[in-house]
């Protein structure tokens, strides 16, 4: 099993979408619905899995901002 990478979320308005950016030029390359990795809340990995309706969202997390959390994937 490989090992996960930890980043941070941010979104990417030229694409529309959230991005996992892991270094100064290292990124996922866009997350698509369905998309699932943890997220770090209170030093506890959460899985989620990240979807589209009138906004982003994560399934498995209550938090209206997405951007500038720490994930790992």
């Amino acid at each position: 099993m490989s090992e996960k990478r930890i980043g941070t979320l941010i979104y990417d308005p030229s694409m529309g979408r959230y991005d996992i950016r892991f270094g100064i030029e290292s990124y996922y390359g866009g997350l698509h619905c369905g998309d699932c990795f943890d997220v770090k809340v209170r030093d506890v990995w959460i899985p989620v899995r990240i979807e589209m309706d009138e906004n982003w969202y994560l399934v498995g997390l209550s938090k209206t901002r997405l951007g500038g959390l720490t994930v790992r994937m």
